[in-house]
């Protein structure tokens, strides 16, 4: 599987955000990838940099709807798998959520993963902008692989890593929005790195990048393997496509799906009341 990763700055000007993406996926499909990812709200400056108010909820929009639309076009089109990230309001409860839509390389929207894990914090007033996700996570059968997604703050619950893992994921794309000063001293990047090392997947983080009104965005997008190696890094600063060969055929070989994964005691567990019900 070869991967693109749209690690790209946002304006206020929401269409020459998508405008940029679509060249960005046009670019990537010329390099001959099977996979392209893109940040977390892409195509919008951060919305929760700032607290919730009505004017910023009404930016949300639905799933399907024209951003979707466009990218089916694009999957159709080139036969590439795309992985995003919108502000969606939901057309069967209302409410707005974190979601990142999977389509597949036939332009079939296979299913939409909504953040679970809500932060709340300076600079990421989030729990006034998203419910948090209804259901588990979910990995989908796609073209490319099998694909699922943990979408930024989910990344640091190794529940949810593990989850993905449990359902046969051979990669897990982290759409990002990630501050600079966040990877100091490299514990950010260390905790993906060790969830492909004990789970047994390809991961791939595509940040956000460049200066907005509160949060400075770091960009360094980066993919990882399923021995825990940085096998492909962004720079700092500025947009790119970070492109990374990912082996699929690796998985079966890697220590935690030869060790790890079949060597787990889930009812010892459960009878010690390390997992809670």
């Amino acid at each position: 599987m070869k991967i693109a990763l749209v690690q790209q700055h946002s304006t206020a000007d929401r269409n020459e955000n998508l405008a940029r993406g679509v060249e960005a996926f046009r670019e990537a499909a010329r390099q001959g990838v099977d996979l392209v990812a893109f940040s977390e709200l892409a195509f919008l400056r951060f919305l929760p940099q700032r607290p919730a108010t009505q004017e910023a909820l009404a930016v949300a929009e639905p799933i399907p709807g024209p951003t979707t639309e466009t990218f089916v076009e694009l999957c159709r089109e080139h036969g590439i798998v795309a992985v995003l990230n919108l502000f969606e309001r939901c057309s069967i409860d209302g409410k707005t959520y974190d979601s990142s839509p999977v389509i597949d390389a036939d332009g079939r929207l296979v299913g939409v993963t909504r953040m679970a894990h809500i932060m709340e914090g300076p600079g990421f007033h989030e729990k006034g902008y998203y419910a948090p996700s209804p259901e588990g996570p979910r990995v989908y059968e796609t073209a490319a692989g099998r694909v699922g997604v943990a979408i930024c703050y989910d990344r640091h619950f190794p529940e949810y890593l593990r989850a993905l893992g449990l359902s046969g994921a051979e990669i897990v794309v982290v759409p990002q929005a990630g501050a600079v000063g966040e990877w100091t001293e490299g514990i950010f990047e260390a905790e993906l790195q060790v969830a492909a090392f004990q789970n047994g997947y390809f991961a791939a983080l595509v940040n956000r990048v460049g200066r907005e009104e509160v949060v400075y965005f770091a960009g360094e997008s980066y993919v990882v393997d399923p021995d825990g190696r940085v096998i492909a890094r962004a720079p700092r600063d500025r947009d790119c496509i970070l492109y990374a060969d990912c082996d699929l055929s690796r998985i079966a070989s890697s220590f935690a799906r030869k060790h790890f994964l079949p060597d787990r005691r889930p009812r010892f567990y459960r009878s010690f009341g390390i997992i809670e019900e």
